[in-house]
């Protein structure tokens, strides 16, 4: 199991005060409880390095339990991508899968024990006349015309609402605590609803289903969970977590809300990630533009880096917006020393080198990562006809630009210098070729007699370099706040129409040939792309992950001055 959050926090403050009064003999188990609706985002990546790296802190246990509690929405599709990205970010369960499902018939047996207890009701009210009964949270709510039915009369009825006997959102199960409560929770929370549709693990056995504030506590309680973590939107939640166990009289974990993850650019709610997968703004779950752990993965990100983020911005008690380049710049930090540097050019510029042997090639040697030794060189092909960024060539350079011109010298890496001697322009004047001449003495290193340059491009041999795809993905939205939206619109309204491009002519290096879905590399120069799953020995594609630049890098060194 992968140990990702070392730092002490306040919920290790917790478990640490508790350990030492020898709280549940010394025990500490936690649980991760994802439900069935969609796939798994960055949002839930932070509570998986909590859960599993708290455990794993402290020796203890943590649990994976589905709260599948709703088969409208569930699916085994997600289930099993949930699995996917647990162990794909670095965690195991081991034996501990469970499903809320399991425990219907408990959940069943303690509904009636508070129904018998007089501290439950069935309720005729619609699901509309329940909100209005409820109140404001500044008025007092009322009570049900239902509420004081005889114990005798809510069992019949619960019991008829298990056989069947009504429609869906005809009646349901209701909790009596206090209709005036401060807390709008602890107003007579919904505890079951009829929903007339079978379950993905259960079959056609239910046609009542529990809600998650009736589920989630007792599934707690049945796995022996010790440390209940979540994130901030349940703290309004745990005194009814705690009233349900209390009433009870079980095994009572206790419940500790963090700040959940909230970036700059992107959208942490499984439900508006769905709309944008149902509407088709997105290719699916998986799109590389989600953040989607799943879709993250497919972009290029590493594991490592995600937990690295989770742990640089620490665990705390109050919510907020991190910035999306931390994120990046944890992902670069981690692909600098893992990714094999190769050349690509994207949008490809001809270039001859007059002076050079029509029928000669030259396999340089190319180191494959400055920054571990241990990666080696390759060889990569050169020849007299190569491509180059059509951007590192400026028929009328402006001031301050170095790279190739009329009559001007640079450096191609590992390879020579070349000077341009002549363009050559389509009909409509755009540059289409350029001719050069190159320095037999400058292989690998200065001219001798001494003179500079002040540009080194990156290039390949048309002669060897291979076709390639590559999907230039940018950010999917253009508000740092993506749910802001203007009136009369909402979140979609902001979904980048540029956050796609897909390049189909572009020449990579020959080396690449064997390249395998889920392989990074840094393009030199351009950044850092991900060989996508749609990617064959026919048809190379790349995805890119993320560019060079890192902004966050430049706010740190500003700081630190």
């Amino acid at each position: 199991m992968t140990n990702s959050i070392q730092p002490t926090n306040f919920i290790h403050e917790i478990i640490e005060q508790d350990l030492k009064a020898n709280k549940h003999k010394g025990r500490v188990h936690t649980r991760f409880p994802p439900e069935p609706n969609g796939y798994l985002h960055i949002g839930h990546a932070k509570a998986i390095c909590i859960d599993f790296g708290t455990a794993a802190k402290y020796n203890g246990l943590c649990n994976l339990r589905f709260d599948d509690s709703n088969p409208i929405k569930e699916k085994q599709e997600y289930i099993d991508a949930i699995k996917e990205d647990i162990r794909w970010l670095g965690f195991d369960w081991e034996d501990r899968e469970y499903y809320a499902s399991d425990y219907f018939d408990q959940l069943y047996e303690w509904a009636v024990q508070l129904i018998k207890a007089g501290k439950a009701y069935v309720d005729d009210l619609s699901a509309e006349e329940i909100r209005e009964y409820r109140g404001t949270l500044t008025e007092s709510g009322k009570e049900s015309p239902y509420r004081n039915r005889s114990v005798e009369e809510n069992l019949d009825l619960f019991e008829r609402m298990k056989a069947g006997e009504f429609s869906d959102g005809s009646r349901v199960l209701r909790a009596k605590i206090d209709m005036a409560a401060s807390n709008i929770n602890m107003r007579d929370p919904v505890m079951y609803r009829i929903l007339q549709k079978p379950h993905h693990r259960q079959g056609d056995k239910w046609c009542i289903y529990p809600t998650y504030d009736w589920t989630h506590g007792q599934s707690d309680s049945i796995e022996g969970i010790t440390h209940s973590l979540c994130s901030l939107e349940f703290e309004d939640h745990r005194p009814l977590y705690d009233w349900f166990l209390e009433q009870l009289g079980v095994f009572h974990p206790q419940q500790i809300e963090f700040s959940r993850l909230n970036l700059s650019y992107m959208i942490t709610s499984t439900r508006k990630l769905g709309k944008l997968v149902h509407e088709g703004n997105v290719d699916g779950w998986a799109d590389p533009r989600m953040p989607t752990l799943s879709g993250l993965r497919r972009r290029g990100y590493t594991p490592e880096s995600i937990r690295n983020f989770v742990e640089r911005i620490g665990v705390a008690k109050t919510d907020s917006v991190i910035d999306i380049a931390l994120l990046e710049h944890c992902l670069r930090e981690d692909l600098n020393k893992r990714a094999q540097r190769v050349m690509a050019v994207l949008y490809p510029l001809k270039v001859i080198i007059d002076n050079y042997p029509e029928d000669k090639v030259e396999e340089l040697d190319c180191v494959n990562n400055p920054e571990d030794a241990s990666m080696g060189t390759r060889k990569v092909p050169f020849s007299r006809v190569l491509y180059i960024e059509q951007d590192d060539f400026r028929e009328e350079p402006p001031k301050k630009y170095f790279r190739l011109a009329p009559g001007r010298e640079v450096r191609l890496r590992y390879a020579y210098f070349i000077k341009c001697v002549n363009v050559i322009k389509d009909e409509k004047g755009k540059v289409v070729e350029l001719h050069c001449t190159y320095d037999p003495k400058t292989q690998g290193g200065d001219a001798p007699d001494g003179r500079k340059v002040k540009a080194t491009l990156h290039w390949v041999s048309a002669k060897h370099a291979l076709n390639a795809e590559v999907r230039l993905y940018d950010r999917l939205f253009t508000k740092a706040n993506s749910n802001e939206a203007e009136e009369g619109k909402d979140f979609t309204s902001n979904v980048n129409p540029k956050s796609l491009e897909i390049l189909s002519s572009c020449w990579v290096e020959p080396g690449l040939k064997d390249a395998k879905p889920g392989d990074r590399y840094q393009f030199e120069r351009l950044g850092y792309f991900c060989v996508d799953p749609d990617s064959s020995d026919k048809a190379l594609v790349f995805n890119r992950t993320v560019s060079l630049r890192d902004t966050w890098a430049k706010i740190e060194k500003t700081q630190k001055v």
